[in-house]
């Protein structure tokens, strides 16, 4: 199961503000951990709200309204994300409670959402590449006539 630990954005991380040497450590040694484990499928931070822009369609179905940042924090703003694969909840809420959390820098929360298993979602390129090939050398195989198959 697919499971997004959703880091909520501060007045901290929105105004740009470092976090200590100590903490970007303990994020890079997190990060390799759930890598080791084999669980990590993407790991990114935002940049400030200030740089964002919002696509905001109305309810009437007019021409949607573009918004430039920054926004307000109290609506829920992302920091950063982290997506692993794991084998239920309560093994995504375990490896979210391991996630470091900066000292000095006021409330700090994290959501874990479960993500939908798509069967029809995008897969790795490079897997369908490889089921392309897979199905090439089969259909020759098949085409080959009877007795002609020598090795």
């Amino acid at each position: 199961m697919r499971f997004m630990l959703i880091v909520k954005a501060t007045g901290y991380s929105e105004a740009g503000v470092k976090f200590s040497r100590e903490y970007d450590d303990a994020r890079r040694a997190f990060k390799k951990v759930l890598a080791k484990a084999g669980i990590l499928l993407a790991e990114e931070q935002c940049q400030p709200s200030s740089s964002g822009i919002r696509i905001c369609y109305p309810s009437n179905g007019g021409e949607p309204e573009i918004k430039s940042g920054p926004f307000a924090i109290d609506q829920e703003l992302i920091a950063e994300y982290t997506l692993i694969d794991v084998g239920t909840e309560t093994e995504a809420m375990d490896w979210a409670l391991r996630m470091p959390v900066p000292p000095g820098f006021g409330a700090f929360e994290i959501e874990l959402r479960k993500l939908n298993d798509e069967t029809d979602s995008i897969r790795d390129p490079r897997a369908l590449a490889l089921e392309a090939d897979l199905e090439d050398q089969i259909n020759m195989l098949q085409n080959i006539p009877e007795g002609e198959f020598k090795l």
